[in-house]
């Protein structure tokens, strides 16, 4: 790919973390607690609709689940 060609897509970031929390029996409940964010919040990260995810958040889901942000969030590259 020519570094100067425009693209009109870029890819796309996806949460896991439902996947992450299903796989791990982690409930939302208590994750919503432990990590201090309100449920509706979490509700947004849980089911990929966030869209400006917030990276205190993110280091404070990583720090309550003991993870790596690639657990939980995976860039997909365009189809082309």
């Amino acid at each position: 790919m020519n570094l100067t060609e425009f693209r009109s897509d870029w890819g796309r970031f996806d949460f896991r973390l439902k996947e992450y929390c299903e796989t791990h029996k982690i409930s939302k409940n208590k994750l919503a607690k432990a990590a201090e964010m309100q449920f509706t919040q979490l509700q947004r990260y849980y089911n990929n609709t966030i869209v400006r995810p917030d990276l205190t958040v993110l280091a404070r889901l990583c720090y309550v689940l003991d993870c790596s942000l690639s657990d939980i969030l995976v860039y997909t590259l365009p189809d082309e």
